[in-house]
């Protein structure tokens, strides 16, 4: 039995859960030699240095430690839907994405997985010379993080809060940014300064934000915290944010972002000199959402 599995202490949850007998938080078990996911994909909805023109592999994990209400890949994050697959079908789906032709392999919240897919990836080295990509909800432990180090070449974390208030209501997520910010820390140390050549990202940490409505004075106060990173990460705004999951219930969050509150946070991302990304308004639809049917699985 593997020690981070036999009562789970792996995200800052630590719910404690022997997920061999029992769902953790995250709403799903973790048996030593499995692990669940919904489709595995060429993906071209990332960031351009991610997508590229050939697509993400991505791997879309089953289950999440943050469980947000207004989460757009509800029916796997909160509903843990997908397929048990071995850890040998994990490294195989792998070296098939590469085979594809896929950019980097793409880890979709894997973090209650990641020593499932350290060994997974272990497997595979010498086969698989492509980037491996670790895509999380930045709420994350960096003792878990630092089993990563190595392996993983790229982060995608989406620091989500600053205000604990917001992380609570809507994710249950107490402490997050302090968690988030410690997190970004180990990133950094473990990558260095972003990498990309001919158009493609081979190392390095993008940090993703998703505005939420009411919340722009939020979005500026993280990304004036993360400052201090700006000469070594790059900052990805998302402005793809529309009610879904559980957010007609909260009624405050229950809209659209607004053009004002998107303008407000990109003109301090602006002004603050981040390098990165930004969505046009149209990525606020559900297209951005990939159909979870097990292909690839």
């Amino acid at each position: 039995m593997d020690e981070h599995v036999e009562g789970c202490m792996l995200c800052p949850r630590e719910c404690g859960s022997d997920r061999e007998k029992k769902a953790g938080f995250c709403g799903v078990s973790g048996k030593a030699d499995s692990v669940r996911a919904a489709k595995a994909m060429l993906h071209f909805g990332e960031e351009p240095p991610i997508s590229g023109t050939k697509g993400s592999g991505a791997i879309f994990f089953s289950g999440c430690n943050m469980r947000c209400v207004y989460c757009q890949n509800y029916m796997i994050s909160s509903e843990a839907f997908g397929r048990d697959i071995s850890l040998s079908r994990l490294s195989d789906i792998f070296l098939e994405l590469q085979e594809q032709g896929a950019h980097n392999i793409n880890l979709v919240t894997g973090t209650h997985y990641v020593p499932q897919i350290v060994r997974a990836l272990e497997a595979v080295r010498g086969r698989l010379y492509i980037p491996v990509v670790f895509n999380c909800g930045g709420y994350e432990k960096t003792e878990t993080i630092r089993m990563l180090d190595g392996l993983a070449d790229i982060y995608l974390p989406d620091v989500k809060y600053f205000d604990d208030s917001y992380a609570v209501r809507y994710s249950g997520a107490k402490n997050y940014f302090e968690m988030a910010l410690a997190a970004v820390r180990e990133m950094v140390r473990q990558t260095g300064k972003y990498r990309i050549h001919n158009g493609i990202m081979s190392k390095g940490v993008i940090v993703r934000h998703m505005i939420l409505p009411g919340c722009h004075k939020d979005s500026i106060r993280i990304l004036e915290e993360l400052e201090a990173f700006k000469d070594q990460v790059l900052i990805s705004l998302m402005r793809q944010y529309y009610p879904c999951g559980r957010a007609e219930s909260f009624s405050e969050i229950n809209r659209r972002l607004t053009t004002f509150e998107y303008r407000k946070v990109l003109d301090k991302c602006e002004a603050l000199g981040f390098n990165g990304f930004v969505q046009d308004k149209s990525a606020a639809c559900g297209e951005m959402t990939p159909s979870f049917d097990l292909d690839g699985i």
